[in-house]
């Protein structure tokens, strides 16, 4: 049985298995047997190995423990499947806490294995740790549900709650926490505590999980230079937490003990850094290329590949495609231990929705939302050797049944389904299946869709029943119209230490001048928040000032920014209408030291009017370089006069030190130090210099489709765009 008819069977079989009716034209009356004989079917020792990111791998591991009700069914998922098992958590997250954390401390992101270590907790290994009954197990794993998850405010001195996490339960849940774990948890927050033996670190904004976390992983290292912890460290931290909370030891991996950064690039050519980045910013493009920038070669738990090569089941739980399991392949030891495996069933679990900066465009069409068979697509553009090795079977909801006003609510909130298109699917030779894996509770209280821990879990067996009985492995061949991967996932940077990224901005900002050290804050936080600002972007400014309303010189008639760099006396000079809105500051902010990269380069500009001697015919707008030997510009003269041109500005016949550029009329013009500092804006987040959306937009429309004059003008966005990923920013992808 091969192919549709046995996609059919299967997917009638897990029906049958979530206590569904098989029904249908291809209805098989053996199905009734062979469920009973899947109902006693046994897979506990079957080993698995699975793959993800926070939210939608723990969901499938054991329930989503971020979730106010995760204490009241926490054993749930995988973990009551499969005993044997190995989880493997993607450690690129630069958000929240974990963003809070990358900036002090070199180290990996932790925030999702935090997550996943409360979903491991087993009612078994709880009980029989502490001698429990039913009841007080499910008390201590809402106590432990509630310390891990408790978030700190963002301002926040008060170390109490960290010295004594216990503090946070009712009186009753304290007396009832076994004395091993409440000397852990105080022992634990202590030594992140002032005069505590590990690294003192301000709860403002954290997760207090996480900080129990690493204060696991650095013992008493109070001294953590510039050298991140190794695995052994970092699963020892682990394994001294799971310990007490009951989770088998040696089962959570980090994908890599080696600190990294995404880096995102899209179809119109724009390459940026950061996770966080992805869901803030919306690009208008599909993301075409991703990549890790490691502060190393990545390494990896040599246990953990020798697991993936033993494994019988690899899973690639729901998830953010691009964020939390490409990340993770772009480790490649990892991908190439899963490919290597040849024995292994692989499931690739789908989403259920598109989600906005990541499958929100299609790649292929460039504007609907993903199909199933494009996340297998995305996999084949951006893992070395393409997908094949990688997945056997796509496991994907069947939305058929669902009601048609939860399908407007989520349009409205501009989510739609990533609907399985079988056929395209099955040309990668991938089979597909459809199974009613959401959770009809949550649907019914809350008129959501999400995954539910036990019926994925369920698919899961009745995928490893069949395969046993069937083989649903497909016939391997070269998928069609392949796109291979063209570039080295891993990438080393000095950068991609994001703590001393962070505190060389700091260094590099307290040599300058700022009225208020407010200002000088807001300056460091866009810059961490757009780390594709190189250090040497910070060198040509001397400071900042706050114009007051009535000094400000600038005609606002002509454009409505409020920021810009003065070369006379080097300042980044803002509006102080924007000190109330801290967006906008930023914004004007970047502007400005965009500006400040051309720095004091003109020994002259003006407007003039029809000129004989050049015989230039109408107006036109001229500047005159500075000498090279007299410019502060960050750019080389080459690529200086690059951009000139760039700007539609071209050098005069008789002295290469003019540029000019003829206006019709009333024909507006945008100056080349404010394009530089609009585009510098908009590249690091199209939000910022907005004007620059409008301008960029024509390179969304097919080339084909465009007539002569309107492709060259294509080109030339294209070719600004290309100039600030390769000589403004320096990204090597």
């Amino acid at each position: 049985m091969k192919g549709a008819r046995l996609a059919q069977y299967v997917e009638q079989l897990l029906e049958a298995a979530m206590g569904g009716n098989p029904a249908g034209e291809f209805h098989d009356p053996s199905i009734a047997g062979v469920s009973e004989e899947l109902a006693r079917f046994d897979c506990r020792n079957i080993k698995v190995v699975a793959f993800g990111g926070g939210t939608g791998l723990s969901t499938v591991i054991g329930g989503n423990s971020q979730l106010e009700e995760w204490p009241d069914q926490p054993f749930v998922g995988l973990k009551e499947e499969f005993s044997s098992l190995n989880i493997v958590v993607c450690t690129t997250d630069d958000g929240g806490s974990t963003g809070l954390l990358l900036q002090q401390l070199p180290i990996i992101a932790i925030g999702d294995l935090r997550k996943i270590l409360l979903s491991l907790i087993s009612r078994d290994r709880l009980k029989n740790l502490y001698g429990l009954d039913e009841e007080g197990t499910h008390q201590l794993v809402r106590s432990l549900h509630r310390i891990f998850n408790h978030r700190f405010p963002p301002v926040c001195d008060d170390f109490s709650l960290l010295a004594s996490p216990l503090l946070l339960l009712p009186q009753s849940q304290r007396d009832a926490c076994p004395q091993p774990l409440l000397d852990l948890l105080v022992s634990l927050g202590r030594s992140v505590s002032p005069r505590g033996r590990g690294p003192t670190l301000n709860p403002g904004g954290h997760c207090l999980g996480n900080l129990l976390l690493v204060a696991a992983i650095y013992g008493e290292s109070p001294v953590m230079g510039q050298k991140p912890p190794g695995f052994d460290q970092i699963e020892k931290g682990l394994a001294t937490l799971g310990n007490v909370m009951g989770v088998t030891p040696g089962c959570l991996h980090p994908a890599t003990c080696t600190p990294g950064q995404l880096v995102l690039r899209y179809g119109n050519g724009v390459a940026v850094r950061g996770q966080k980045k992805s869901a803030l910013t919306r690009r208008n493009f599909a993301i075409d290329r991703v990549s890790i920038e490691f502060c190393d070669h990545p390494v990896v738990n040599p246990a953990l590949c020798e697991a993936i090569g033993e494994a019988e089941l690899i899973i690639f739980a729901p998830g953010s495609v691009y964020t939390s399991i490409m990340p993770v392949l772009q480790v490649p030891e990892i991908a190439h231990a899963i490919k290597k495996n040849k024995k292994a069933l692989k499931i690739l679990g789908a989403n259920f929705w598109i989600q906005e900066g990541e499958t929100d465009i299609s790649w292929r069409s460039g504007n609907r939302g993903f199909h199933v068979s494009e996340l297998v697509e995305a996999y084949e553009r951006n893992v070395p050797g393409g997908a094949e090795g990688l997945f056997d079977v796509v496991l994907s909801a069947n939305l058929e049944h669902m009601p048609g006003n939860v399908l407007s609510n989520y349009a409205l909130e501009g989510k739609s389904p990533i609907y399985l298109d079988r056929h395209r699917v099955e040309r990668f030779h991938v089979l597909p299946i459809e199974a009613t894996i959401y959770s009809t509770q949550r649907l019914k209280k809350a008129q959501v869709i999400h995954h539910d821990p036990g019926k994925f879990a369920t698919a899961v067996r009745t995928l490893v029943f069949a395969h046993q009985r069937f083989d649903l492995k497909q016939s391997r061949h070269t998928s069609p119209s392949p796109v291979p991967c063209e570039h080295n996932p891993c990438n080393p940077t000095p950068h991609s230490l994001l703590c001393a990224y962070n505190g060389a901005v700091a260094q590099i900002l307290s040599t300058k001048h700022f009225p208020w050290e407010e200002l000088r804050g807001v300056l460091q936080e866009a810059v961490w928040e757009n780390r594709d600002i190189r250090l040497e972007h910070l060198e040509i400014f001397r400071g900042a000032r706050i114009i007051p309303a009535a000094q400000w010189g600038r005609s606002e008639e002509w454009d409505n920014v409020l920021g810009y760099y003065d070369p006379g006396d080097g300042l980044l000079k803002v509006h102080e209408r924007l000190w109330a809105e801290r967006e906008r500051l930023k914004e004007n902010l970047l502007i400005a030291l965009g500006e400040s990269l051309l720095g004091r380069y003109l020994e002259s500009r003006c407007k003039v009017d029809w000129d004989p001697l050049h015989r230039w015919q109408g107006g036109h707008y001229e500047v005159r370089l500075l000498p090279v030997e007299e410019r502060e510009c960050y750019l080389g003269d080459g690529d200086l006069r690059a951009f000139l041109r760039l700007c539609r500005m071209i050098p005069s016949p008789l002295d290469s030190r003019n540029f000019r550029i003829t206006l019709n009329g009333n024909e507006g013009f945008i100056p080349p130090g404010l394009l530089f500092g609009l585009l510098y804006a908009w590249y690091l987040n199209n939000a910022y210099g907005e004007v620059m959306e409008y301008e960029m937009s024509l390179l969304r429309w097919d080339p084909k489709k465009l007539i002569p004059c309107q492709l060259e003008e294509r080109k030339r966005r294209q070719a600004l765009v290309d100039f600030f990923r390769n000589v403004v920013f320096e990204h090597s992808q």
